[in-house]
């Protein structure tokens, strides 16, 4: 069996790290089985769907390096969804109601008041023909309900193993609206079976969805999917994550200059046992990556620890890795540059301050001149090479009895203006001769 996954988004509002991490894990799941990741946009609900997120979160899967196989969109596809609707009332499974959402609250809240759970009482399955005619002459216009069967629905979930409902125990879904919306619910499963989705994968917060979806599934002669329900990420204090509110979306995060297979690297580990580490390639994830290494407990998204794991991608990406990205933030950086500061950059972005330091001008700190006069005149003559720091500062040791921090601080605040960076070894050679005298003699360079 060729394995077919999808990723469903709907286009109302932006993606955040648990969309991508639900993203993520289909697209690895299907890859490393050699089969196909379906993008497809669920976009029915006209009122809150908008153009400008669907693109947005194309842009924001090409980022991350999802691509997809084909792409969908259900606002495309409402004929198919009336067909299925219309083949459920053949069959006496779809069935019309006529309560508005009022009444219906009422009904839920005297249950909740007496300690019953708020399942709807089929009350629409009692109107006569007389009835459902009286009601919608005074302008009612019915929704639709899929009527479950009795009882246990039961799947083996990829993340969770078994579990299962009582059918007794959920509401009939509707599956369609007054105005003859179709409703995710039916959508979805419409979806699933033509398109031959063999695994969904999705949160964990709506398993009596897949309940439903899997008795509409048989209803309309289709096996069903198999089911794996990722636990939902939540902030580090507890809340849920919320597209609406924009949580750590990923234009966010892109903005702030984070990776792409940062973001990666850290969502395949969160949830596992397995440590979070860089990954350079999305490639390079597929060997560890296995459902059954996700346990059942809301993992918590940290974005200190996400900043941090982008520092220790950059340090270890080679050059050909960034190099057109770094030609435009920081314009002359080359392969030698490079080495030299990638260990100590927080983003790309940073890159470019790094190349103002080596380039100049840069006011030195000169903390003790006699000292700074001594070194200018020790500097080495001819190439500079890595091997030149250690010459000179071991040579500048046996001139003035200084070593250690005594020795080095005082160096790097004359060269570099700062207190911390990148190894002076790799910068020194950088800043050349001429522009190293300057600074150790007070000069701007």
């Amino acid at each position: 069996m060729s394995v077919v996954v999808r990723f469903a988004p709907s286009p109302t509002g932006r993606l955040h790290v648990g969309n991508a991490r639900v993203a993520l894990v289909n697209w690895l799941f299907a890859r490393k089985a050699g089969g196909t990741f379906v993008l497809r946009m669920d976009d029915t609900d006209v009122e809150r769907s908008r153009p400008h997120f669907a693109r947005a979160i194309a842009e924001d899967l090409h980022w991350l390096g999802l691509e997809w196989d084909w792409a969908e969109a259900q606002s495309q596809r409402l004929d198919r969804y009336t067909q299925a609707a219309d083949r459920l009332r053949a069959a006496g499974r779809l069935y019309p109601c006529y309560e508005t959402e009022e009444e219906l609250e009422f009904k839920r809240n005297r249950l909740r008041a007496r300690g019953l759970p708020p399942v709807y009482d089929r009350e629409a399955l009692k109107l006569a023909a007389d009835d459902r005619a009286r009601l919608e002459a005074d302008g009612r216009r019915p929704h639709w309900r899929f009527k479950l069967e009795p009882g246990e629905i039961t799947w083996h979930d990829l993340v969770h193993g078994r579990w299962s409902f009582d059918a007794r125990h959920i509401s009939d879904p509707v599956l369609a609206k007054a105005d003859g919306q179709p409703l995710f619910v039916l959508s979805s499963a419409v979806d699933d079976i033509e398109f031959a989705v063999t695994h969904v994968l999705r949160g964990d917060d709506h398993p009596t969805t897949t309940a439903c979806q899997i008795q509409i599934a048989a209803a309309l002669g289709a096996a069903p999917p198999v089911f794996g329900h990722l636990p939902l990420m939540a902030l580090a204090g507890g809340d849920k994550l919320s597209k609406r509110k924009g949580d750590y979306s990923l234009g966010e995060i892109r903005a702030e200059g984070i990776e792409a297979m940062a973001v990666n690297s850290y969502l395949a580990r969160l949830g596992t046992a397995d440590p979070v580490e860089p990954f350079a390639r999305l490639e390079h994830l597929l060997p560890g990556f296995d459902l059954a290494r996700f346990n059942t407990a809301p993992p918590k998204f940290d974005h200190q620890e996400l900043v941090h794991l982008n520092a220790k991608l950059l340090g270890h990406l080679p050059y050909a890795a960034v190099a057109d990205r770094l030609a435009e933030t920081a314009p002359g950086a080359d392969e030698r540059f490079w080495l030299a500061v990638r260990g100590n950059l927080a983003t790309l972005a940073d890159a470019r301050a790094w190349l103002d330091v080596v380039k100049g001008p840069l006011e030195p700190v000169i903390d003790d001149p006699a000292f700074a006069a001594e070194a200018a005149k020790l500097l080495p003559a001819g190439a500079w090479d890595e091997a030149t720091w250690g010459a000179w500062t071991q040579a500048l040791k046996g001139a003035t009895g200084k070593s250690g921090k005594a020795l080095f601080l005082p160096l790097r605040r004359a060269l570099t203006g700062a207190d911390h960076g990148p190894e002076l070894k790799g910068l020194l050679p950088l800043i050349g001769r001429e522009r190293a005298l300057a600074r150790l003699s007070g000069r701007a360079a």
